[in-house]
């Protein structure tokens, strides 16, 4: 008689740690699920951004947000939009951010150009590579009479990029952020986007516009058949177990 007691306690353990473990496989297969379940919605959801974007790209161009505008303006809604912008451009007021781009390393020449109600966008006119980086290099694009642009519009880029900071002190930039540009250029009534000008040639030849990179990278498609993948793998555990659990206490 003795001999049964831990006989019966060792089943108890043993019956609570399968629950354990079931639970635990249970909940890490439905997490990865739901992961899978996650980057399906996300798949939908870059699918339709890219379709919306590549629509605008590709649309006739329209003219730039008003000062009414600007509170609407959104990345969601605008950006990538194409739009015409008429003004004057302030060519001593230009800022030079660092670019890397398929001519190259080098600078985006980034100009206030003023429009006639005396608001202010701030042009991406293109890129210009270091060794043209001053402006008495390329003096033929330093155009001073009233131009249209036609370009894409992109929302501020604020603070700089994932590995450096803009510097406005030092006039070192490394995105373009309207609102620090602006107020180290000391311009005021400034559009909060700015336009990245195509492709039209600019006089002398620079800068070179028409190089913005329009590309979403899409893997959502990977990473929800490599989270269902995953499940899997507790799933079957979880199955393999119970089997032999079954067994053993039929034998």
């Amino acid at each position: 008689m003795a001999d049964t007691f831990p006989d019966r306690t060792q089943k108890r353990h043993s019956a609570a740690g399968i629950a354990i473990f079931c639970g635990l496989m249970v909940t890490l297969t439905g997490a990865l699920i739901a992961l899978g379940i996650w980057q399906v919605e996300r798949l939908a959801w870059k699918r339709d951004l890219i379709a919306r974007v590549d629509a605008r790209v590709h649309a006739e161009p329209v003219g730039a947000p008003a000062q009414a505008e600007w509170g609407k303006v959104n990345r969601a809604d605008d950006e990538y939009r194409r739009v015409t912008v008429k003004g004057t451009l302030d060519n001593g007021r230009e800022t030079l951010v660092y670019a890397s781009t398929t001519l190259g390393p080098g600078y985006w020449v980034v100009t206030p150009l003023r429009r006639t109600d005396d608001t202010v966008v701030l042009v991406n006119r293109g890129f210009v590579p270091t060794d043209r980086r001053d402006p008495s290099t390329r003096i033929d694009g330093q155009v001073s009479t009233p131009v249209v642009v036609t370009g894409l519009l992109r929302i501020a880029e604020p603070k700089g990029t994932l590995l450096r900071s803009n510097d406005p002190a030092n006039d070192r930039w490394y995105s373009r952020d309207v609102a620090a540009i602006a107020d180290r250029r000391g311009i005021d009534g400034v559009a909060p986007y700015f336009i990245d000008a195509d492709a039209t040639p600019n006089p002398g030849g620079l800068p070179v516009g028409g190089l913005t990179q329009v590309a979403f990278p899409n893997n959502h498609l990977v990473y929800a058949i490599t989270w269902f993948a995953l499940a899997l793998m507790p799933a079957g555990l979880l199955v393999f177990v119970l089997r032999g659990e079954r067994r053993a206490r039929k034998a």
